[in-house]
């Protein structure tokens, strides 16, 4: 691509980039709202609960980085247009579903859709905004994640209270279809193709043992509870295990790999993928567990648990635009005090939940703006500080390791918190109230153990000399 195309194309390429990365990352957490109507109305257990949500986010992260490879091989606009017409397609298919595993399945099949679309995001970005500016675009991305990801569950309550036509949770599904046609038809008008200046051979035995490898691991973080823990979840976790390792010799030897092991040799995004990692495990499993907690809980609608997380997704957008403004001044220490700030959150709530009186939304908004203040101060500086050091050959790898931290992160906290809260609330026969504050002080204590160890990668990372903001 010619600087004067760059030039010409820029605007109007990164907001339709972005709107791609908005509904996928909504699609991750509409849904958390919607959980509660989805299993009363397909019966639903709580397994296949959590499986709506993690069908989409490993189908989404095993795939990313083989989407971002086809993306510098076949062209980023080619790649992006097919997986958004996947994704308006799958939506269909959800909306429609009449039983928990089909709409599983069609999860899964929206998921393979954003892991086509997500990587040209990044790498749209990286290749189209100068380094002087990418703090800026960063900073709107933050936004946009920020809002997806804590917006998500307002609307999806307006959506499911609504109850258009007496269709209950299937319009947050629905939505995505307009949308995803605009989408389409904007990126092949405004869109310039770009690709890597070598092409890249899609890596088949990588993709397979990778997948291999997470669902081995995570099908009995969520099936074994429920069965009550039987034999084969021991051998499927040491199966995984083995996965993992074959996956590292087959990238050693393979002269085009899936992952390139060598770019976790930059400490900044060695250690900010572990960070991502981390991140992204609280934020999806956290909020999918509140939502059952005040709907099954406290008797709340959607709407009203939708309502409960607006302060907060105010919060996080606030903070999210300071964060911005202050990162290329003080740098790393933005991620600092955001990560501190964060697990105060996740403290605070524990400690109230645990020691203070039952279970009300009166007695949590504080709590979870704290958790957005800090949030917003993490998450948005976090992208940057991942991908600088990555130049536009590897921008499609790089950007879909990045997005694959943040899905496996998100499957796996799905997986691990639904262990200690399922485990704990028990509603039937007992006090609803004091059930749903007991699984969410014990899922409170998950979350604090997960952002502290954040906390401390943050502190990992390498100092950057502040610059001037742009």
């Amino acid at each position: 691509m010619t600087t004067v195309e760059q030039r010409t194309s820029r605007q109007p390429a990164v907001p339709i980039v972005m709107a791609a990365l908005f509904m996928a990352i909504l699609d991750s957490f509409i849904v958390v709202v919607a959980g509660p109507a989805i299993r009363a109305d397909l019966g639903a257990t709580s397994g296949e609960l959590q499986w709506v949500l993690t069908g989409y986010q490993l189908a989404y992260a095993v795939f990313l980085i083989t989407g971002g490879r086809l993306g510098d091989r076949y062209g980023r606009k080619r790649i992006f247009v097919a997986g958004m017409a996947l994704f308006t397609a799958a939506s269909v298919a959800c909306a429609l579903s009449e039983t928990g595993a089909t709409l599983v399945a069609a999860r899964v099949a929206e998921g393979l859709g954003s892991a086509l679309m997500v990587p040209q995001v990044f790498a749209t970005i990286t290749v189209l905004v100068s380094e002087k500016d990418r703090h800026r675009t960063y900073g709107v991305l933050g936004v946009v994640i920020g809002l997806a990801t804590i917006g998500g569950q307002l609307i999806g309550g307006l959506l499911v209270s609504a109850d258009l036509f007496g269709s209950g949770w299937r319009p947050v599904f629905w939505i995505n279809v307009p949308i995803g046609l605009v989408t389409i038809a904007l990126a092949g008008r405004y869109l310039t193709e770009s690709r890597a200046a070598r092409a890249h051979k899609v890596d088949l035995p990588g993709v397979v043992v990778l997948s291999a490898a997470l669902l081995a691991f995570t099908v009995p973080l969520i099936q074994g509870r429920e069965a009550g823990w039987p034999w084969w979840t021991w051998p499927s976790f040491l199966a995984a295990f083995d996965c993992f390792a074959v996956f590292a010799a087959l990238e050693r030897r393979v002269a085009d790999p899936l992952v390139r092991l060598s770019l976790f040799a930059a400490r900044p995004f060695s250690v900010g993928i572990v960070l991502v990692l981390a991140v992204y495990a609280l934020l999806t499993s956290y909020y999918l567990v509140l939502s059952v907690a005040m709907q099954d809980g406290l008797g709340l609608s959607a709407l009203g648990s939708g309502l409960v997380y607006t302060p907060a997704a105010v919060t996080f957008f606030v903070f999210s635009l300071i964060a911005s403004r202050l990162v290329p001044v003080h740098g790393r220490r933005v991620l600092e005090a955001g990560a501190v700030v964060m697990t105060l959150g996740y403290a605070s709530t524990a400690l109230v939940l645990g020691f203070g009186p039952h279970l009300t939304p009166g007695l949590v908004i504080p709590t979870l703006m704290l958790q957005s203040m800090g949030g917003g101060l993490l998450i948005t500086p976090l992208l940057n500080t991942v991908l600088a050091r990555i130049g536009p050959e590897d921008a499609g790898m790089a950007s879909g390791l990045l997005s694959t931290a943040q899905q496996v992160g998100g499957a796996l906290g799905v997986a691990g918190i639904g262990i200690v809260f399922f485990g704990a609330f028990h509603p039937t026969g007992q006090d609803r109230v004091a059930a749903a504050g007991r699984g969410l002080a014990i899922a409170s204590v998950f979350t604090l153990v997960v952002s502290a160890a954040a906390t401390v990668l943050v502190f990992l990372l390498p100092r950057e000399r502040p610059s001037a903001p742009a």
